[in-house]
């Protein structure tokens, strides 16, 4: 079973983003938003997700990263397609993952949520792995920070102008079920 101890999560394997700050005095983590990722585009497995969270990326090694030179983000999650879990900033801390956002008449969601990357596009089906260890990472978040399941949302409800993801293919049924004990 999955646990948070000090704002880091069991399963997770740590690599340490530099791009990311103190949360707000007195901010409650109440809000989990669920992104996608590949870099290049539709491309899985390789090292250049983590690269970017952590500005080691050679932004010379594919035309689409010339877009991304100088560009500071992080999560605090990236779950792979195999499932595998990968951590970058505290939960206690605040990732940049959220960018210009809104939610419930509040901005910068960054200040108040927790980001989870799943590696994959808006249009390719997510893997069994990832909904299973998305669940169980899910609901240690929820337990372990009382976050209502209904504050489990896209990238592009909090910023609907600019973003697409988690996407189309994202079985938000699937994950609400899960979170929330229906079948």
């Amino acid at each position: 079973m999955m646990y948070i101890d000090e704002g880091w999560l069991s399963a997770a394997q740590r690599r340490y983003s530099p791009n990311f700050g103190a949360r707000p005095n007195l901010t409650l983590i109440d809000l989990v938003v669920v992104h996608n990722i590949s870099l290049p585009a539709g491309e899985f497995g390789n090292p250049y997700i983590e690269d970017l969270f952590c500005n080691r990326l050679n932004c010379d090694l594919h035309p689409s990263f010339a877009d991304l030179e100088n560009l500071r983000v992080s999560s605090h999650l990236l779950i792979r397609r195999t499932g595998a879990i990968t951590q970058f900033v505290s939960f206690l801390d605040r990732a940049w993952h959220a960018g210009v956002s809104h939610f419930r008449g509040r901005d910068n969601c960054n200040d108040f949520s927790i980001g989870i990357e799943l590696e994959g596009t808006d249009h390719l089906p997510y893997t069994d792995s990832q909904y299973l260890v998305l669940q169980s990472v899910l609901l240690a978040l929820i337990k372990e920070y009382e976050i209502n399941t209904d504050a489990v949302v896209g990238h592009s409800d909090i910023a609907p102008e600019r973003k697409t993801d988690p996407g189309p293919a994202f079985d938000w049924v699937r994950v609400r079920n899960s979170i929330t004990g229906r079948h």
